[in-house]
């Protein structure tokens, strides 16, 4: 079990560790629903160092990218980053990822932990372009400080103005009396903030300095079971979940990544599928009757006919209800859908609902 940089903090504080992704990991502190309401309220800070990252530079850094992802990364600009996926040959997904423009002629790749090896090896298999990549998820870190007071609590600690650091875009900059940090204003919450890319190294700074900083915030640190409830408040796909080697990207609700204006992996399969329509959907539910929808329970109709499968789901500390997502067919995916999940051998009465699930 690996652990990071700051896993002797996560203890010293007190959090319950669980193995995820191969690593030792903080789920909870205080408990999910108090630490999910400073997210939404305030300011928290999970440390996600487990997260890969992969440098990727060179004259065909780009058209590598472009190969292996089905987003267009040709539109990217330094400074931008873009939501994508690396679709398998077979109609599915080896990941989702997020792509960084850090300078002309180089990217950064930050993909999920529990597919480090597997993303490495797969866009290593498509590198006859002479692209030099690097693979540098063991030598950093990545905090998330997330919540609408993200902004205004970490200000004191870097000479860039933060508040104009738009939706999906980055600075390198100084932070926390480091040099050289990347300052993304991304994240899994929904509720704004940034995300800190340091070295393993600083990252222990990083962390005192932040907490100094939000303490008249009401910054607390917060685990992975409240980012999933965060989450999926927001209908964000988790991979091996949501999504995963054999969920298409249309399947998925993600045909706003999938542009057929280049060719990349299992294209012209993809586009065939689009123009002849998905037979199965990922919607958004939410319970009418008493219960709580979990991974892998049965989706059935009103004859109690098996209909698809819940991917997620959650009581939503939000909310005040039951939410969850799943795939259908096609013909029960419209809003207000009656659906019926089964539960303990009972069906439970749901509703499709259009995500998010959490609207500020």
């Amino acid at each position: 079990m690996k652990n990071t940089a700051l896993t002797h903090i996560h203890e010293s504080l007190g959090a319950k560790m669980v193995p995820f992704a191969g690593y030792n990991m903080p789920v909870s502190y205080e408990g999910v629903n108090a630490e999910h309401e400073t997210v939404r309220n305030a300011v928290g800070v999970f440390d996600v160092s487990h997260m890969g990252e992969f440098l990727l530079s060179g004259e065909n850094a780009l058209a590598l990218i472009q190969k292996v992802t089905s987003n267009d990364a040709a539109i990217l600009e330094i400074g931008k980053t873009q939501y994508s996926c690396l679709p398998n040959k077979t109609g599915g997904i080896v990941d989702d990822l997020i792509v960084y423009k850090i300078k002309e002629e180089q990217y950064l790749l930050v993909v999920n932990a529990s597919n480090i090896d597997k993303d490495w090896d797969w866009i290593s298999s498509f590198n006859d372009l002479g692209v030099d990549m690097k693979n540098l998820s063991d030598d950093y870190s990545l905090l998330a400080i997330q919540g609408p007071k993200a902004v205004e609590a970490m200000q004191s600690l870097t000479s860039i103005d933060l508040s104009v650091i738009k939706y999906y875009h980055f600075e390198v900059a100084d932070f926390a009396g480091i040099e050289h940090v990347i300052i993304s204003a991304t994240g899994y919450t929904g509720s704004g903030g940034f995300e800190i890319y340091c070295k393993n190294s600083e990252v222990e700074q990083v962390w005192n300095k932040v907490f100094e900083a939000g303490k008249a915030f009401g910054i607390k640190p917060v685990g992975l079971a409240a980012r999933d409830t965060l989450r999926l408040e927001m209908g964000f796909c988790l991979y091996g979940n949501d999504i995963n080697d054999s969920t298409s990207p249309l399947e998925a609700g993600l045909g706003w990544i999938t542009k057929f204006t280049k060719e990349f992996t299992n294209s012209e399969n993809l586009k065939a599928q689009k123009e002849a329509g998905v037979s199965r959907k990922l919607i958004g539910f939410e319970l009418i009757d008493r219960g709580i929808p979990r991974h892998d329970y049965e989706i059935v109709d009103a004859d109690g006919n098996n209909i698809g499968i819940v991917t997620s789901g959650t009581q939503a500390p939000s909310l005040g209800k039951a939410i969850g997502m799943g795939y259908v067919k096609t013909e029960f995916a419209a809003v207000d859908s009656e659906i019926f999940i089964l539960i303990r051998d009972k069906k439970i009465a749901a509703k499709v609902v259009k995500m998010p699930f959490y609207k500020k």
